[in-house]
């Protein structure tokens, strides 16, 4: 029986949230517990986003969707739906525990803001 993880309550209690930065952006989370498949083994479905003035996604994380994780012959063998969004590009990402993806998702946010100016 594997450890349960700790940080997963803080994560499932964001779902629904929004947060503001400042009047223009926006943070948004949306995470639910659902059954534990292939697609997502962590039990989790979610989606952690900044947005723009104008709605834009700026930041995301989430497994809504499969992604391939490389191109050519292997792709649909090794596609992923944990992944992000920084602007325009979308990379997977490893899961490893809700905390961690917290972590991992204000940093990026921080590194974005303070990229567009917004903070220093």
């Amino acid at each position: 029986m594997s450890a349960r993880d700790t940080s997963l309550d803080a994560l499932l209690d964001l779902d629904g949230q929004t947060m503001f930065v400042g009047q223009t952006y926006w943070v948004k989370f949306a995470v639910k517990a659902v059954t534990v498949t292939p697609q997502r083994p962590h039990g989790l479905r979610y989606s952690l986003t900044l947005h723009g003035s104008g709605g834009e996604r700026l930041v995301g994380f989430d497994n809504a969707h499969a992604i391939s994780a490389v191109s050519g012959p292997s792709r649909k063998s090794t596609q992923k739906f944990d992944h992000k969004h920084r602007f325009r590009t979308v990379k997977p990402y490893e899961y490893s525990d809700a905390a961690t993806l917290l972590g991992d998702f204000w940093n990026e946010v921080d590194g974005v803001l303070r990229e567009i100016g917004v903070i220093k």
